[in-house]
């Protein structure tokens, strides 16, 4: 067997148990206290290993930046981990849906998304660490505290970051049960346009009013007209508020609307269509703000070889390696977006992310943590 297989497997025990201790704190986005509570979790259990720097986040608890202790002398160059701390599921979310392994799976809130990617990844520097395998480049992990509500208080740091770093590597969940690797994700955005229209009394003055809601109405028509599947750009309209009573001309209307580009380069046009929307009603006025949050992580040539070294390193283990493209977005996106390799969907195998029915596969979990720690190695 693998000697750094091997040894996460004797180790699994102690890895479950460390994922179980940060799933039990609960750490919802933007709950400073919580966030903050993680970290000194973190702190406590990587202290032999590694020094731990706190950037302070107001409002969403530190950010961290895990510099590990690999030996070894100078290393020439930097290796980068993203994770976050944060997750979706608000606080009270134990309560009725507690960490457990049933089933040969473990569930609880944030298991898949991301703390069993932090696990991994401290694990495989302990692997790497107690076989005394060379690594030539300095291994740093990030752990941002916002990254799922579109990671604004981080970016700057994550982008800072990457600057510095040869390549990176992202232990956001594996695409499906069989854990595939990530090597394009769409870039994603949000625009909100806002309907003004003229209030009246509907029955007694209907024709004076002009309505934000019917005005509304044509220009989500319009809008859903912008996605392209082809070229893999969607838009979609997903909320929708206006009006007071039914008895009223609606004086006021907005939309909310997801966008997924799959190419940078797309943007620009479907910028324009957005900021060129004009009212059907002259009585109206339309305003559109927003635009990209984060852009997309395309396929480059630096990616598909790490994503090639990747499958030859799985290959020793055992494991046929595939990877995908994927709709949603990560911080991986802001580091593949400035030309730093990055590969995506380096942790967990499971399913159910941001769900109640969120888990990890148990049996995949040994030869997920050698593959990071085998990557950190050659990286």
């Amino acid at each position: 067997m693998d000697p750094i297989l091997s040894f996460v497997e004797s180790k699994l025990a102690g890895q479950i148990d460390f994922l179980r201790e940060m799933v039990q704190l609960e750490t919802p986005s933007r709950d400073e206290a919580a966030i903050g509570c993680f970290a000194d979790l973190l702190e406590s259990r990587v202290s032999d290993i590694a020094r731990v720097k706190r950037v302070k986040a107001p409002g969403f608890g530190p950010h961290l930046v895990v510099e590990f202790d690999l030996g070894g002398g100078k290393k020439r160059g930097q290796v980068l981990g993203l994770a976050h701390s944060d997750t979706v599921h608000p606080t009270g979310t134990l309560a009725r849906f507690p960490f457990e392994a049933r089933g040969g799976r473990l569930y609880g809130p944030g298991v898949l998304d991301i703390k069993g990617g932090i696990a991994q990844f401290v694990f495989a520097v302990r692997a790497l660490r107690e076989l005394g395998v060379p690594v030539r480049k300095k291994v740093l992990l990030q752990i941002n505290s916002d990254e799922e509500i579109g990671s604004d208080a981080s970016r700057a740091l994550t982008e800072k970051m990457a600057k510095m770093s040869d390549c990176v590597l992202v232990v956001e969940p594996g695409t499906g049960l069989t854990g595939k690797l990530k090597t394009a994700r769409k870039g994603t955005g949000d625009y909100s346009v806002a309907v003004k229209g003229v209030a009246s009394h509907a029955g007694v003055d209907f024709l004076a009013g002009a309505s934000a809601i019917v005005e509304l109405a044509k220009q989500i028509e319009a809008i859903v007209g912008f996605t392209d599947l082809a070229r893999g750009l969607t838009v979609n309209p997903g909320v929708i508020s206006g009006g007071t009573r039914s008895n009223v001309v609606a004086a006021e209307a907005r939309v909310e609307v997801d966008i997924r580009i799959a190419r940078l380069k797309d943007f620009a046009a479907l910028d324009r269509k957005f900021r060129k929307l004009k009212a059907f009603d002259k009585r109206c006025v339309v305003t559109v703000e927003g635009g990209l949050n984060r852009p997309p992580m395309e396929r480059t040539k630096a990616i598909g070889a790490m994503f090639a070294q990747a499958r030859l390193l799985a290959s020793e283990l055992g494991v046929a390696l595939e990877e995908s493209s994927t709709g949603g977005g990560s911080d991986g996106n802001f580091t593949a977006a400035l030309g730093v390799p990055t590969l995506d969907g380096l942790g967990m195998v499971g399913e159910g992310a941001h769900t109640l029915n969120e888990c990890v596969l148990i049996d995949r979990i040994a030869d997920r943590t050698a593959l990071l720690a085998k990557l950190l190695a050659v990286s």
